[in-house]
């Protein structure tokens, strides 16, 4: 199911997200018709359509599509709300200043999913405080990890720090408890819900301090907390007691309603 603008998307307004790709987007998990940190989500459509149309955008609008695609639906799905202008074109993206509002379902995987063994692969996200549209960067990375027998890759910026995952936020316990790695990274939203209700840290994350560390999770609206079992060859725990907290203290969340 896809609408635009609360309509049924045509399909030839779908063309420039094929063959121009501009734009931005959140995903959010629905369940049972409310969404954790649903108004961090409607924060984030709006900071970027300023940033990549120079436009504003009605976060109320946006909760109206929204509500509408879930259609009353009982249950757990996920959302996601893609903001792009059907009439850019590659020559003249200044340009692209008229955005519209795609808004897909799709099914959400039951909580909380298995540990995940990454493989660190060199790379940054272009414009990383933006969650656009361009991820063949970041699918090449993950397939190159899962080629290599991996679940997914984490990346390492050109300074050596440890920054993200390809879909995902990542963050450490260390001796100290929570650490979130000192990187440029997207804000993610869950990743945001958990610094609100859990203590943590934050610091630069290389390589070299992975041994020196006891857990690993990957985070985003639609895995929660997610364990990794593995970084490249170094095994991690998947049983600290911090990580069950910090999923329980993540599902304990209140959704807003939507």
């Amino acid at each position: 199911m896809a609408e635009l603008n609360g309509r049924p998307a045509d399909p030839d307004a779908l063309l420039t997200l094929a063959l121009t790709n501009y734009g931005h987007f959140t995903s959010m998990r629905v369940d049972d018709q409310r969404v954790r940190g649903l108004g961090l989500h409607l924060e984030r459509v709006v900071r970027d359509c300023e940033a990549v149309f120079g436009a504003e955008l009605d976060p109320e609008l946006v909760r109206r599509y929204v509500r509408q695609a879930a259609g009353g639906r009982s249950g757990s799905f996920v959302v996601r709300v893609t903001v792009f202008d059907p009439d850019v074109d590659m020559g003249h993206p200044a340009k692209a200043d008229t955005p519209h509002i795609l808004v897909t379902v799709r099914p959400a995987a039951s909580l909380p999913l298995p540990p995940q063994r990454v493989k660190t692969v060199g790379y940054e996200r272009d414009v990383p405080g933006v969650k656009h549209l361009g991820l063949f960067g970041s699918l090449h990375s993950r397939r190159t990890a899962q080629l290599d027998g991996y679940d997914d890759a984490l990346f390492v910026g050109p300074d050596g720090r440890i920054s993200e995952g390809g879909t995902w936020n990542v963050g450490f316990i260390g001796d100290e408890g929570v650490v979130w790695p000192e990187a440029d990274v997207l804000p993610g939203v869950t990743m945001a819900l958990l610094q609100q209700h859990a203590p943590y840290t934050t610091a630069p994350v290389t390589l070299t301090d992975v041994p020196h560390l006891h857990a690993a999770f990957a985070t985003n609206t639609s895995i929660g907390v997610r364990a990794i079992s593995r970084i490249d060859e170094t095994p991690m725990a998947t049983d600290h007691p911090l990580l069950a907290q910090l999923r329980a203290a993540y599902l304990a969340i209140p959704g807003e309603p939507l």
